[in-house]
């Protein structure tokens, strides 16, 4: 027997957006300051969400174009005095794609503006000194049974399979579609009762929304040891769960998976070879964190820069090769390094062929901004100099947002690759004086390590080595 208890329906798109654009003006507008940057910010966040809901109004006319193209073709079969073979489509049917073309459209030129407007912003903050201490208004308590709650939210969202969320699928790195077919693969011989489609469904919403539980603890970790005030933390985790953006990517694991590396690598400054290792391993299976290489290398720069490197590169090295070995392994290989070296997606002189700003304008435009952007990540590695964590995190920050301008597959939904970094930076304090510690030649643990193992090697081994 049904209760009316347990009719539980979760709201649709734009009522989620309404609702959370109103929960965060309550719980983090302050009121007595209501110019403050921090106010502007938080409802920046939300001037992202239109770009996802014309989105979904355009796929609405899309399927409403399917239905009526299906018509038109019964109507051509069924017709007795048709005269020719050639499908001819109704006005209904080319009034509905114009409509879903310029729709989509205006949902990319919205995201990528205000792509743009973020990006603005966090070159802005590079030159902010003082950050006024500005409370939340939840207490801790109260802002951690929230965060609880929301996750239990997007939860409910991404396990009942809700269609009114507009939630736009991408390609996935092929290092995780590896990683998931593996998993899927797994699973599916351990449970003969699921089929594959929906066993792969579980292992990337389970994979999705334990990533987003990672980076909700790494925010509260960040604010808590770094900016020395756990509010902080659980504000930026509150808010991460709370923003739309979260909500209608819940389920893509692409989506969540750089960021979790991205906000760690953050969490671990002190160390360089751990950050290293995280970032490297970002670059090898999501690629664009590539792009951080030089702002990160430049933040090490006399204090550990040798040993980021070195992580780096190993981490990159060993994901590159565990990903081609596995495509090997299959006698894939070969296959996808034309098809990559043939994509279009990151090769901003070549004409686009996947959905993006660039599909309804001219994209001869998209090499100078591809050019300025790469101006700017070569710029990144030497200024500003000194460089405190506060920069790092707004000018990571800045350099994902720069690739929704040219990347071609769907620039500009990709919100969860930045979100948690544009929170940190909203949520920080005065980082002036918070760099990488230096390395003392006496406590160099990994020095004294290389110093053993050279101990070790044979006299001969040593003495060429030293000849070198």
């Amino acid at each position: 027997m049904n209760s009316i208890f347990l009719e539980f329906n979760l709201p649709k798109a734009a009522t989620w957006f309404y609702f959370s654009l109103l929960l965060a003006v309550a719980m983090f507008f302050n009121f007595r300051r209501p110019l403050s940057l921090r106010n502007w910010d938080v409802l920046g966040l939300f001037l992202i969400a239109p770009g996802f809901l014309i989105l979904e109004e355009a796929r609405h006319f899309q399927n409403e174009a399917a239905v009526s193209a299906a018509a038109d073709v019964a109507a051509a079969a069924n017709s007795i005095t048709k005269t020719s073979n050639t499908l001819v489509e109704s006005e209904a049917t080319r009034a509905l794609r114009l409509i879903c073309t310029h729709k989509i459209l205006y949902a990319y030129i919205w995201l990528v503006s205000a792509s743009f407007l973020w990006f603005l912003r966090c070159l802005l903050d590079l030159g902010l000194v003082r950050r006024p201490y500005l409370p939340i208004n939840l207490n801790n308590a109260g802002l951690t049974w929230l965060t609880a709650a929301l996750f239990i939210c997007i939860t409910a969202a991404a396990i009942r399979r809700i269609p009114e969320l507009p939630a736009e699928s991408s390609k996935e790195p092929i290092a995780l579609t590896r990683v998931t077919d593996s998993a899927t693969s797994i699973f599916a011989s351990q449970n003969a009762d699921l089929n594959r489609v929906d066993t792969r469904y579980w292992v990337e919403v389970s994979a999705s929304l334990f990533g987003h539980m990672v980076i909700v603890v790494i925010l509260f970790l960040i604010g808590y040891i770094h900016f020395k005030e756990s509010e902080a933390g659980l504000g930026a985790a509150c808010l991460y769960l709370l923003n739309p953006s979260t909500a209608y990517t819940v389920q893509q694991v692409h989506h969540v998976w750089p960021a979790i590396l991205l906000t760690g690598a953050v969490l671990v400054y002190s160390r360089p070879l751990v950050s290293g290792l995280l970032l490297g391993v970002a670059a090898g299976s999501a690629y664009f964190p590539l792009l951080l290489f030089p702002l990160w290398f430049g933040f090490y720069r006399g204090r550990g820069a040798g040993r980021f490197f070195s992580g780096f590169l190993f981490a990159l090295v060993v994901s590159v090769a565990i990903t081609a070995l596995s495509l090997g392994w299959t006698g894939e290989l070969s296959e996808h390094l034309r098809y990559a070296l043939d994509l279009s997606d990151w090769q901003a002189w070549k004409r686009p062929k996947t959905e993006s700003i660039w599909t309804g304008t001219h994209y001869a435009y998209r090499l100078p901004v591809f050019s300025a952007y790469f101006a700017f990540v070569i710029v990144t590695a030497f200024w500003p100099s000194p460089r405190h964590l506060g920069h790092v995190i707004a000018q990571s920050a800045a350099v994902v947002l720069g690739v929704q301008f040219w990347y071609a597959d769907k620039g500009g939904i990709y919100v969860n690759w930045y979100l948690p970094l544009l929170l940190l930076m909203i949520f920080r304090p005065n980082l002036t004086k918070v760099r990488p510690p230096e390395i003392a030649r006496e406590n160099d643990w990994l020095l004294r390590q290389l110093t053993k193992i050279g101990r070790r090697l044979p006299k001969f081994r040593r003495f060429k080595l030293s000849r070198k």
